[in-house]
């Protein structure tokens, strides 16, 4: 690391930073780098963070130079402050947030971290298909052994789906939607299925590939 400005040459040193982290981590071969915006999320829980939204903190602007998430086979760097944070996709828990945010997710500790919705967030739907690719698999696994999963309040066995009391069987599923915020699943003969909080349901992209593959498996069409 010879040569070159003290900003090149910072940028080279950042690189072989993460470039290490990612190894130690088995993350794999490196697929795609982007700017930006990154802060750790606020103590709290997922209400304290989106409290903390409402409030217009932290304040979007330009990406800091050192500010940078790089996508790997099995999971993913995040720069803050110059602090390096391993994401791993077959543990991490993604949470969306409104249009302040893009995603919230939790580190390989097991903090929470987000990600600011920028000009080119075309990284928000391959992280996406990167954790569902990564936990659908063993999440069918384990209802096929006959655990129970929960996605927040939203509970599912191989048999039924619900939220605390209400529940029904997989062939009264008729549907998953987001509907104002809310995740709603429609059942036959059920005026109000099961539902919850999009903004507290992690994972929902992985919940929706389970309810809509156990449904259609259940024989709904």
């Amino acid at each position: 690391m010879t040569g070159g400005t003290p900003q090149q040459r910072g940028e080279e040193l950042l690189l072989a930073r993460i470039s290490a982290a990612a190894g130690r981590a088995h993350l794999g071969r490196r697929c795609a780098t982007y700017a930006a915006h990154a802060h750790a999320a606020p103590v709290g829980g997922i209400r304290g963070l989106l409290a903390h939204v409402r409030n217009g903190l932290p304040p979007v602007g330009r990406p800091r130079p050192d500010a940078r998430l790089d996508l790997y086979e099995r999971g993913m760097t995040v720069v803050v402050k110059g602090r390096i944070r391993i994401i791993r996709y077959d543990t991490t828990s993604v949470f969306r947030q409104d249009r302040t945010f893009a995603l919230t997710l939790t580190d390989a500790d097991g903090e929470r971290i987000a990600l600011s919705r920028g000009e080119a967030d075309e990284w928000v739907p391959e992280i996406q298909r990167a954790v569902t690719g990564a936990q659908l698999p063993p999440a069918l696994a384990r209802l096929d052994a006959g655990e129970r999963l929960a996605f927040g309040d939203i509970w599912l066995t191989g048999e039924e789906v619900g939220t605390g009391v209400v529940s029904a069987r997989w062939s009264q599923v008729q549907r998953i939607e987001i509907r104002d915020g809310v995740v709603v699943i429609g059942v036959t003969g059920m005026r109000n299925g099961p539902e919850a909080a999009a903004s507290a349901t992690p994972n929902l992209f992985v919940l929706r590939a389970l309810v809509e593959y156990l449904r259609t498996e259940s024989g709904h069409p």
